[in-house]
Parts: C-alpha cells; sequence; structure tokens
C-alpha cells in the first residue's frame, strides 16, 4: 500500500491484456521519467514503485518512425512503438516483434486540448478501446475502457513530485487498475508522451 495506497483502482470485471504475464491482481505502480523516453537513440528502464524492473526500452538511433523496442526485464522482445505517418492526426502502433500493428493509438484536437485513444484486440480476441481523460500535462489523467467506463489506469504526476529530477526530467507515476496489461499501459504512456513532446517543440 504505502504512499500509494489510496490511489488504488477497482480491478475491472475480465482481465484485459495483450501481454498476460503483465496482469496482476493487485494495483501496479509504474514509474516513468517525462521526456527522457523521446531522446533519439536513448535507452531506458520502466520500473515498478518498489524499484523492480518491468521493462526495457531502447530507441532507435536513426528512424524516421521514431522507433523504440521495448522488451521484458529478461530481454525477450515484447513489441515496437512507431510513429505512422500520412495520418491527419498524430498516430502511434505498438507492433509485435514481426511487425504487425496490435493496438493503435490516435490523438485528435478538440476546443480544449487534445484526446488520445487506444484501439487493440485483447487477448480474447475482443476489440477494446482506450481513452485518456484529462490532458497529459495535468496533475492527473485517467485511462478509461469505452466500453464498461472503468478506469484502467491513472497517471498521477503528484505522487513523486519533488522526489527525483533525474536530467531535469520530472518523475511521474502510472497507476494500472488489477486485471489490466501493465506493458500495454506503459506502451501508451511512451506515445502520449512522444505525441507531447513533439506538440511543445
Amino acid at each position: 500500500m504505502g504512499i500509494f495506497g489510496h490511489h488504488d483502482l477497482a480491478p475491472v470485471a475480465e482481465p484485459i491484456a495483450i501481454n498476460q504475464q503483465f496482469v496482476s491482481s493487485e494495483p501496479q505502480t509504474l514509474v516513468l521519467k517525462e521526456k527522457v523516453l523521446s531522446v533519439t537513440g536513448d535507452s531506458f528502464e520502466i520500473k515498478l514503485a518498489n524499484g523492480q524492473p518491468l521493462l526495457k526500452v531502447h530507441g532507435a538511433w536513426v528512424s524516421i518512425s521514431g522507433r523504440k523496442k521495448v522488451e521484458d526485464a529478461q530481454g525477450k522482445h515484447l513489441f515496437d512503438i512507431v510513429k505512422e505517418h500520412l495520418h491527419i492526426h498524430t498516430t502511434y502502433a505498438l507492433e509485435d516483434p514481426h511487425k504487425k500493428k496490435i493496438c493503435e493509438v490516435k490523438s485528435s484536437l478538440k476546443l480544449l486540448g487534445s484526446k488520445a485513444t487506444a484501439s487493440f484486440i485483447d487477448h480474447n480476441g475482443k476489440a477494446v478501446t482506450f481513452t485518456m481523460k484529462g490532458g497529459w500535462y495535468d496533475h492527473s489523467a485517467d485511462i478509461v475502457d469505452d466500453k464498461s467506463g472503468a478506469t484502467v489506469a491513472r497517471i498521477d504526476r503528484k505522487l513523486l513530485s519533488g522526489r527525483d529530477l533525474v536530467f531535469g526530467q520530472q518523475t511521474y507515476a502510472v497507476i494500472v487498475a488489477p486485471g489490466v496489461d501493465a506493458a500495454l499501459i506503459a506502451g501508451l504512456c511512451i506515445c502520449f508522451d512522444e505525441k507531447n513532446n513533439e506538440e511543445s517543440g
């Protein structure tokens, strides 16, 4: 529980996952560092709040799509994150190791701020759409399952504020609801971060 206890999210009715090994029966808190994600050629780890490594992300040195390779803590290739071109709105895709698209992340401008949605087929063959409620730079934003209305993850900038600034970058927390694929949520957050870094120049 610790400092994260009161931020716990309710379990989803049925597990929602692409990679089932990242689903937990307890809320999981991921720790990410903003904008470190976008450094070309950068490699970094995404960890749980207890310091346990969850994912390794390797940036491409030269790639028009900004391809990033995502591995589990043991080095198994899970998926790549790529920017897709020829779209009206900023679009990213998660591709499996065979370059098959497994998730699409789209953003669209609204009157106030921007909206981001992620669409994918889960491990049970169900079509799922997540929408980010709230802006990326708000103190907190929820990622919500469109079908059930359940909050599957919460991006929270207050949890870790002032804790550890590395290379001048803000560290923030992402709480993942029980039953939800934490690696998928981490991938979506990288996409959101990339999009906003691009927009802010």
